[in-house]
């Protein structure tokens, strides 16, 4: 078990004032919660929640052959990615497992940033740069020089627009495009200013709501945390912990390193192969792994990401076997309450025969206990656009 202090981020003290209750997350000291979670959660699907998501790693690459060395290093096409936009890909061994799920952001030409989870960062980092060789491309730790702050739910483009001056052009002075929130499209990140503070703001989130996330320098974060308090007070602008942040992605069916995604599985065990691009120039790290994977699971399919739905109130937790007729045909990843849906739900995998949508008979075994479960499509929520 490491000794290292607990990291902490330049909105730490301000947490502290507001009461949050916090916990160590990937060697970070983040908020947990600050008053009831369900009332966190409620608060981002009716009105808006703010997070604070410093503890994401963040990584600058750049030079003349940035948009190829990353078309190597990672699974999906990036070169292709324009820019002020952004694509979900991931990182994978030479054996097709997943090293992290990432969010790249095309800042210019010749230059992206690369958003790994917080407990892969670091990995993420190495592998980067032992990939890097042989490319003209840079590869930067940037974890210092940013603080993330992000506002989710339907309130907060207005929220937002409040506090950033309207846009009359999409470039700015140098030819560079810049944020007009109007026209920021979802999956899509440019530079612009915040209540006076520069940002790069991107449309992106991982709670199934519209938000937007605020890449700024840690000096200016507590400035904008409490504009963004300010301006958000008559809209019902609450602070949102991690646990919260959990259970929303939770409802939207998105994935979480070390419980959906693991080193054990491709992305096409995760039903997540779309974003394996195979028909992108040049070779990739994985890739002939990547195509048995795929063959794989075109011929004899894998276990499936399903959703189950609790009949009783007992919540499924990581980790508990899925069970149909006496026999274990699955391993739940994720299960919690749901305040949308009123019951407890969980993300697992099971045998492809037992995946469809209400498939009768599939329960959870809950400390020896059958509690017996619906199974339904993923996502468990989907938010009217």
């Amino acid at each position: 078990m490491s000794s290292s202090p607990l990291r902490r981020t330049a909105l730490d003290a301000l947490h502290r004032s507001l009461g949050a209750t916090m916990t160590d997350f990937a060697g970070w000291d983040m908020p947990l919660r600050y008053g009831s979670e369900r009332d966190e959660h409620v608060a981002v699907r009716t009105k808006a929640g703010l997070f604070d998501l410093s503890h994401m790693g963040e990584i600058t690459v750049t030079g003349p052959e940035a948009d190829r060395f990353l078309n190597h290093a990672l699974a999906g096409d990036i070169a292709s990615v324009r820019v002020g936009r952004a694509r979900y890909t991931m990182i994978c061994q030479e054996d097709g497992g997943i090293l992290d799920d990432l969010i790249v952001y095309r800042l210019a030409e010749a230059e992206y940033m690369v958003v790994a989870n917080a407990s892969n960062a670091q990995v993420v980092l190495d592998a980067l740069t032992e990939r890097a060789a042989g490319f003209a491309a840079a590869v930067r730790d940037d974890r210092d020089a940013y603080a993330l702050i992000a506002v989710q739910g339907p309130e907060s483009p207005g929220i937002l627009k409040s506090l950033s001056p309207k846009v009359s052009t999409s470039l700015d002075q140098g030819g560079a495009p810049i944020a007009d929130l109007d026209g920021l499209k979802y999956y899509a990140g440019l530079p612009g200013t915040v209540a006076g503070v520069p940002a790069l703001i991107a449309r992106t989130g991982y709670t199934g709501e519209d938000g937007f996330e605020l890449f700024v320098a840690p000096e200016h974060a507590e400035k904008l945390w409490q504009a963004l308090t300010e301006a958000g007070a008559p809209a019902g602008l609450t602070p949102c912990g991690l646990s919260c942040r959990d259970t929303l992605r939770l409802e939207a069916g998105m994935p979480l390193y070390g419980h959906e995604l693991s080193t054990s599985l491709t992305p096409f065990d995760a039903g997540l192969g779309r974003v394996v691009k195979f028909d992108k120039e040049g070779d990739f790290v994985g890739r002939a792994a990547l195509e048995e994977a795929a063959a794989r699971a075109e011929e004899n399919p894998p276990r499936v990401l399903v959703g189950l739905v609790a009949e009783g109130r007992r919540v499924p937790r990581a980790g508990y076997p899925v069970v149909a007729g006496g026999e274990v045909i699955g391993e739940v990843t994720s299960g919690a309450p749901s305040p949308t849906l009123g019951r407890p739900i969980a993300m697992a995998y099971v045998d492809a025969a037992h995946s469809a949508p209400g498939t009768p008979g599939v329960g959870v075994d809950i400390r020896g206990s059958h509690e017996p479960h619906e199974v339904v499509a993923l996502p468990f929520y989907k938010r009217q656009k």
